[in-house]
């Protein structure tokens, strides 16, 4: 059989992988330019400094007001294969949270698996944080002029959500950011973690379920300990807890979906297992009611999504 038709890997829904090693990606890969968002204002630009690839928004009226702005580190979803800050669900997205909670957003191009196979986005991830944290290796004009980088939040959906977590991992080490950096918060918006052993209702999934899991993990990332690996079940052992414990956020908001059957579980179970780590900041919970996994990037103006993005807001105004 043709190696260029004959499938190696079906990661649904996101891609296969053919026997040739090429890929095929089964949605949209339609993208936006950045620019001025004709409903909200914001204005968005790229940047391509180094390692670090972002595309950053500044809410409107911004150079008219002396205040500084909170910064949001945002990381998109898409099972680590999928996804990018151009396309077109995300860049509505981050104009939407931008307007509303006056932040700068800056949202985090990675590389993505299987072409960069992991752990290429958390090196990406993390330079794009250092670039925010660092007001763009001091040369952007946006960051010199509005930043706050006393507030700075970490956020993510879903793979990005996985993402988020693990950068605030990496921002607890001593020097790991400048003087005066600080991360307030972190947003885990169904979040992607997974493990060996089932919690919660996943006792009832039929047993293909955590074979399915373990085999699309290892898929992105070859190199990984598996579903004991602590990037991906952050209290696996008693070390990852600690570090877990010690994340510098002062408050950390969880968010899962009513109807999300393969990761609600684990969201509930990593804001039950941070409760308990004796992480000492602020913790919550919201839990969107009859929707379904990431639900908000394609119905962001229902009645779940913006009940959804004001709490998103609420959390990085206060």
């Amino acid at each position: 059989m043709d190696p260029d038709s004959e499938i190696s890997f079906d990661f649904q829904p996101f891609l296969c992988q053919y026997k040739s090693g090429r890929v095929f990606r089964y949605r949209s890969n339609a993208t936006v330019p950045a620019g001025t968002d004709p409903v909200t204002g914001v204005v968005s630009k790229d940047i391509h400094v180094g390692a670090a690839r972002a595309r950053v928004y500044l809410p409107p009226d911004t150079a008219a007001s002396p205040a500084k702005l909170p910064v949001i580190v945002y990381f998109h979803g898409g099972g680590f294969v999928v996804g990018s800050p151009a396309g077109t669900s995300n860049h509505a997205y981050l104009n939407d949270l931008v307007v509303h909670a006056g932040a700068i957003g800056v949202s985090v191009y990675y590389r993505l698996a299987p072409e960069h196979m992991l752990p290429a986005a958390y090196e990406d991830g993390w330079a794009a944080v250092r670039w925010a944290a660092t007001r763009g290796d001091g040369a952007d004009p946006w960051l010199l002029d509005h930043a706050d980088l006393s507030r700075v939040f970490l956020a993510g959906c879903s793979a990005g959500a996985n993402l988020a977590h693990n950068m605030a991992i990496r921002a607890s080490a001593t020097g790991a950011l400048p003087k005066g950096v600080t991360v307030r918060g972190l947003l885990a918006v169904h979040p992607y973690f997974t493990g060996k052993e089932a919690v919660g209702a996943e006792v009832a999934f039929a047993a293909g379920v955590r074979k399915h899991m373990d085999r699309t993990w290892r898929f992105v990332f070859p190199g990984s300990l598996g579903l004991d690996d602590p990037l991906v079940n952050p209290f696996v052992n008693d070390d990852a807890r600690a570090a877990v414990a010690k994340i510098p956020c002062e408050r950390v908001l969880v968010c899962v979906a009513e109807a999300d059957v393969l990761l609600k579980e684990r969201g509930l179970w990593y804001y039950r297992e941070l409760k308990a780590s004796g992480y000492a900041g602020e913790l919550g919970l919201l839990e969107s009611k009859g929707v379904g996994h990431g639900f908000h990037m394609d119905m962001l103006h229902s009645e779940e999504g913006v009940e959804l993005q004001k709490r998103t807001v609420a959390f990085i105004r206060k």
